[in-house]
């Protein structure tokens, strides 16, 4: 089955270019949006796979409708593709529960892989972002949290391999042991956080500050 995507941009030649790129890779493009308030009506009435979303919608922002996006449809989720890499644009895009961020600069390719892992229910980030985000996180991990749930050292290990986008297949392959195994970690991780997929799992990894390298660093 093909995935479904919306696209969100208020510049008509970018977003109906994305669309027909997508489009025409095998990708259902089901609607296109140009501002926050139409993209959250129309997505709680498509509900696609992926909302491909852009931050500067001039008014209220793409963060903004990614929180109501993701808050309202479980099975739809937000990759945002934006102009800006700053840390700070980054950052909100992941608090309102973006599964990904990807820079307009990306390739064609990088696009259509990007869209397919968060279909799939990946974290996708552009080359470096994570470790911005990860970076500015780190430091709340000094602060000792009681609170936090007690994890073992390989399901801590599986969940920064999570949080850098490997898939299971590539964890298993790194930390050599089973495709199975490494499914009981993850299952075992989420029961202990009270999470429900990968996406939140490593959204959990970036807001806690575990010690997550990125891939390349």
């Amino acid at each position: 089955m093909s995935v479904s995507v919306m696209v969100v941009d208020d510049h008509p030649l970018w977003r109906d270019g994305v669309a027909r790129d997508l489009a025409e890779r095998g990708f259902e493009v089901v609607a296109t949006a140009s501002d926050a308030a139409s993209a959250v009506r129309i997505a709680r009435a498509v509900r696609p796979d992926v909302v491909l979303m852009d931050l500067n919608l001039g008014g209220p922002s793409g963060v903004e409708a990614t929180t109501m996006i993701t808050g309202s449809l479980d099975g739809t989720r937000v990759l945002v593709l934006s102009a800006s890499g700053e840390h700070d644009d980054v950052l909100e895009a992941v608090k309102a529960g973006a599964s990904g961020y990807l820079v307009k600069s990306a390739s064609a390719e990088e696009l259509v892989e990007a869209v397919n892992r968060t279909a799939a229910g990946d974290a996708v980030f552009t080359a470096g972002l994570a470790g911005l985000v990860l970076g500015e996180y780190r430091r709340m991990a000094a602060t000792p949290d009681e609170d936090k749930p007690q994890l073992t050292d390989r399901e801590t290990e599986v969940l920064r391999l999570v949080a850098k986008g490997l898939t299971a297949r590539q964890i298993a392959n790194r930390l050599v042991i089973s495709h199975r195994t490494v499914e009981n970690h993850v299952q075992s991780t989420l029961r202990k956080l009270q999470l429900h997929n990968r996406v939140e799992l490593a959204r959990y990894a970036i807001e806690h500050g575990l010690d997550v390298e990125p891939e390349g660093t």
